[in-house]
């Protein structure tokens, strides 16, 4: 049983990584091949398509396997209606959306308040809000021979993306692992190329707990490493190279089938990089945000059994009020669907984790308020 369920993740993740980077699928010209055969369609009947035309989005590579499949769902529902999202990283994303050129943006990390203030030119008597849509574990892929289950904490961590640690043998690993046979070879830390709310979140955790001496940011700050564009690229140098470790969020390590860290938290036992974990983090988030806006705050030192602290909520960005004629139809029917419990029930076969109840509900009611 759990054989075929492995099996049905990694095929589910597979088939979303097929779909080409910049997506434009109607109704008319694509197979929804992801839900019908992996069972996470939604019933055509329970999405309410409103709009017509094409509506574009941007950001977050992170949240690209689970707008793949929310894509193929909705174009398969509503004929005429045609989802472009281009996963160009968050950074990318919310200034795309700040100038006007996409209905809504995904964000990896919550707008800044100098963010919110530039969206009242694009919201006309409005602002942009955080609307929390997919969370999940940022994995800490690693391709290294013949170790099979490694044990990393965030002060190490800290250190190896910081080209302090620099061998797989080093004492510090050692100590993680009694029993181990790390290899003397030379780690090849990969980081992201581009803007990334992955990055941001992930630093905040090594800063939280991991005492990292640069300030989280979306730009990456380490010293040395190497670099590549998106989730699909720094997991790509991590399957290829030998000595590689990197971070991304977990369905890209499913779908490749890379060796994932489990973390020293300084609970009973090490925490590993699963759906179902991570939740057990996310789900002790608090609301920072004021009004319609649902930014979160995440616990990246908690030592809850079970709980893995490294996690992200991937935001869709959009505008509460003052939304273009146009497109606020498709905007809202669209986020009306990714927000439900059918778009949400598609998330967790591709290593996402579904919005916990009390965000989900949130979220839903600010959605219907959108204008």
């Amino acid at each position: 049983m759990k054989l075929q369920r492995k099996n049905r993740v990694r095929a589910l993740a597979v088939g979303a990584l097929a779909v080409s980077g910049a997506l434009a699928l109607s109704a008319c010209g694509s197979d929804d091949t992801t839900g019908a055969g992996g069972g996470a369609a939604a019933k055509p009947s329970n999405i309410k398509c409103d709009g017509k035309g094409k509506l574009l989005a941007s950001g977050s590579s992170a949240q690209k396997n689970a707008m793949d499949v929310w894509v193929q769902n909705y174009a398969g529902a509503c004929k005429g209606t045609e989802i472009n999202y281009q996963p160009t990283g968050s950074g990318a994303g919310v200034t795309t959306f700040l100038q006007g050129q996409t209905a809504f943006a995904g964000s990896d990390s919550a707008l800044k308040p100098d963010e919110v203030t530039k969206s009242k030119k694009v919201c006309k008597g409005g602002q942009a809000i955080d609307l929390p849509m997919v969370g999940g574990p940022i994995a800490v892929g690693y391709n290294v021979p013949g170790v099979d289950n490694l044990v990393l904490d965030a002060k190490t961590l800290s250190k190896i993306f910081n080209s302090e640690i620099k061998k797989w043998n080093d004492p510090a690993i050692k100590k993680l692992n009694p029993g181990a046979k790390l290899p003397d070879l030379k780690i090849q830390p990969f980081h992201r190329s581009d803007d990334s709310g992955t990055t941001d979140n992930f630093t905040k955790y090594l800063k939280a707990a991991g005492g990292w001496k640069h300030e989280p940011a979306k730009k990456w700050e380490g010293q040395g490493g190497q670099a590549a564009s998106g989730s699909a690229g720094v997991s790509s140098q991590v399957k290829q190279t030998s000595g590689a470790i990197s971070y991304f969020e977990l369905s890209y390590a499913t779908a490749s089938k890379i060796q994932t860290a489990k973390l020293n938290t300084g609970a009973k036992e090490p925490v590993e990089a699963t759906v179902d974990n991570a939740s057990k983090a996310i789900s002790e988030a608090k609301q920072v945000g004021k009004d319609d806006d649902l930014a979160l705050d995440l616990n990246y030192t908690t030592k809850a059994e079970g709980a893995y602290p490294i996690t992200l909520v991937t935001y869709e960005i959009a505008c509460n009020k003052g939304n273009k004629a146009e497109t606020l139809p498709a905007t809202k029917s669209f986020l009306t669907y990714i927000s439900s419990k059918d778009g949400q029930s598609a998330l967790k076969a591709l290593g996402y984790a579904p919005l916990p109840t009390e965000i989900a509900d949130k979220v839903r009611a600010t959605v219907a308020k959108i204008s």
